[in-house]
C-alpha cells in the first residue's frame, strides 16, 4: 500500500521475481482496508505517509482484520521516533526505503517463516 504507483509496481516487480504473488495494491489506507476485507493477505506492506488514511491509522485496523498477517512499514520515515510509536500498534518491521529492495524481500520471507 503506497500512494505512489512508482513504488508500488517497484515493490511488486521485486516481489513477484523473489516468488511472491501479489494479491492487491492500494494507494491509501483506506483502500488498503477494503482490499484486506476481501483478500486476506499473508503479508501487508504499508507506507507510512499516505493521503486519506495514513499508515499510523491503517495499521491497527488491518491487525485487527488479519491479526496473523505480518505488516511491515516501509518508509522514507524510518526512525527511532516512528519505531517506538509503532510499537504501540504492533507493526512487525519497519524498513527504511532508502534501503535495498532486497532487504524488503528478506523480511518477507523471514516474517513468512520461508
Amino acid at each position: 500500500m503506497d500512494d505512489s504507483p512508482i513504488v508500488r509496481r517497484t515493490v511488486s516487480s521485486a516481489l513477484q521475481s523473489d516468488g511472491f504473488a501479489i494479491c492487491g495494491e492500494a494507494k491509501d489506507g483506506q483502500e488498503a482496508i477494503e482490499l484486506v476485507e476481501k483478500l486476506s493477505p499473508d503479508v501487508i506492506i504499508l507506507d507510512l505517509s499516505m493521503p486519506v488514511m495514513n499508515g499510523l491509522e491503517a495499521a491497527p485496523l488491518l491487525r485487527k482484520l488479519v491479526p496473523k498477517s505480518p505488516i511491515i512499514l516501509y518508509t522514507l520515515y524510518a526512525g527511532e521516533a516512528v519505531e517506538k510509536e509503532l510499537k504501540t500498534i504492533k507493526v512487525d518491521s519497519v524498513l527504511s526505503k532508502s534501503e535495498p529492495l532486497s532487504r524488503l524481500t528478506e523480511k518477507v520471507h523471514a516474517l513468512l517463516g520461508e
